[in-house]
């Protein structure tokens, strides 16, 4: 864990990074609100901060061990804790200028009755007035059951500046800003990667979204103007890769709101794994069932759908049903391999595309990859831009497009490279959210105006994103000894 003193800070010159935490710091000392009263002056604090991510490439296939690539953005959530002597873990988000409060015992976390993950679930129902913190508290439990000692309570703090619902990952970034502060707090050992799996287990097991782990990985991980080259079998990270000279990457919101936690992408997700079920029966794998979870004997595959080559596929496509309802699909199989995800037997699956777009996608992201570190001309940005359109429309193949990014990408290839703009597409789980864009270094005016005119016909507000930033694991936790005056 990189714990750093201001000197060190101001030396370095990243001081800038922590700039939105000392600015709240600052901002709670003059206003006297709820928290400033419970926030000591005497005692250290520690600050932690993690970025927004763009998804350019890879997306919904990550729980399939697809590679993807993802792009760190400027935007971020900035944690703030101090240690307190009361036994209590206090939570407040700074939202929309208001103060979101909540407190837990650590008694109550550690013995009591919040001291197990289903418990904290329960405890954060969907129409739970706390359910907010719920993607905090699962990284104080994942915590909890590290620390090798007795630990002090907290007070913790979040503001942010990345939009919620936007599909460039809010909440990974929270996690991840979240568990690396309280880490330096708890003095816990625990490596980025580490830090990014615990933050997903967090979200999947607590907050009870079912994301895969690119999200996690690229706000711990990710280097400033890198992409991320990541294999999620389960979060290798196979480097970062430079932007090539005279390329950049942008984003625009849609405004239409997107979670992960929707049925749309958990839907897709569950008709995935049928579909792994399926095809691991058809290819004579050695399958049990225990808990209602199926045990899949795969050396060939190794349990990720990435792993089967498009030409392989193809032979098997035939045989999965387009659509497949749950209880027809529990009778004849009895269950799949996912840990965090369940069929639903009254709910109809989107089967074969669901489990053809990882294939696929895998295959795309790959290629995209190589065009990145191979040749810098107008032919292979075209060929990256045919990339991602195949992505996108793969997505809405899935069910997981929506009006609005159809219309986004649409506008971008109108504009086309005569404008700078190479290809576009949706990103993360789709129904929504943002477009990433790959375009020129100059071309940012022209997505701007992209972006305006698509809020002035559809009367939704948009942003636009653009810029990046370094993950947590660059930048460490500040610890100041005391508040600034």
């Amino acid at each position: 864990m990189w714990v750093r003193e201001l000197a060190d800070v101001q030396a370095a010159g990243d001081l800038d990074w922590f700039a939105p935490g000392m600015a709240v710091l600052g901002q709670t000392r003059r206003s006297g609100g709820a928290w400033r009263a419970s926030f000591a002056s005497d005692q250290p604090v520690f600050i932690a901060r993690a970025p927004a991510r763009l998804d350019v490439m890879g997306g919904i296939a990550d729980y399939s061990g697809s590679l993807v690539l993802q792009f760190p953005l400027e935007l971020c959530t900035t944690a703030l804790v101090q240690p307190n002597q009361d036994a209590v873990v206090e939570v407040v988000s700074l939202r929309a200028g208001a103060e979101h409060h909540a407190s837990f015992g650590l008694a109550e976390l550690t013995t009591g009755a919040l001291r197990t993950p289903e418990m904290l679930r329960v405890r954060f129902a969907p129409r739970c007035a706390e359910r907010w913190a719920s993607y905090a508290m699962g990284v104080v439990h994942a915590c909890l059951t590290r620390a090798r000692q007795p630990v002090c309570g907290v007070r913790l703090l979040i503001a942010s500046n990345v939009p919620e619902g936007k599909g460039v990952s809010s909440s990974a970034a929270l996690e991840v800003a979240c568990m690396y502060a309280l880490a330096a707090v708890w003095e816990l050992d625990c490596s980025a990667v580490e830090i990014a799996q615990a933050c997903q287990w967090a979200e999947n097991t607590v907050a009870g979204a079912p994301c895969g782990i690119m999200d996690q990985m690229t706000a711990a991980c990710g280097e400033q103007g890198y992409m991320l080259r990541l294999l999620c079998q389960p979060s290798t990270i196979e480097g970062h890769l430079p932007m090539p000279e005279g390329l950049r990457c942008y984003g625009i919101d849609s405004g239409i709101g997107h979670a992960v936690s929707g049925s749309d992408y958990g839907t897709v997700r569950t008709a995935a794994f049928m579909g792994y079920r399926i095809i691991a029966e058809r290819l004579g794998m050695e399958v049990s069932m225990e808990d209602g979870r199926a045990r899949v004997e795969d050396a060939r595959l190794h349990g990720y759908l990435a792993n089967m080559s498009p030409h392989e596929f193809i032979k098997h496509e035939g045989a999965l049903p387009g659509t497949m309802a749950g209880d027809a699909f529990l009778a004849r199989y009895g269950g799949t391999t996912d840990a965090v995800t369940v069929v639903d037997p009254g709910r109809v699956y989107p089967v074969r595309q669901a489990t053809a777009h990882p294939v696929h996608e895998h295959a795309r992201v790959t290629r995209f990859a190589e065009l990145l570190l191979g040749r810098q001309d107008d032919a292979a940005w075209q060929d990256m831009g045919a990339l991602m359109r195949g992505s996108h429309k793969s997505y809405g193949r899935c069910g997981l497009g929506s009006d609005g990014t159809d219309r986004l990408v649409d506008m971008v290839r109108d504009a086309g490279p005569r404008q700078g703009l190479w290809g576009a597409k949706i990103t993360g789980g789709g129904s929504g959210g943002t477009v990433a864009i790959l375009g020129a270094t100059d071309a940012e005016p022209v997505v701007r105006d992209i972006a305006t005119r698509y809020g002035d016909a559809t009367g939704r507000a948009v942003a636009v994103f653009a810029g990046s930033s370094p993950g947590a694991a660059a930048t460490g936790v500040l610890r100041l000894e005391r508040l600034p005056r």
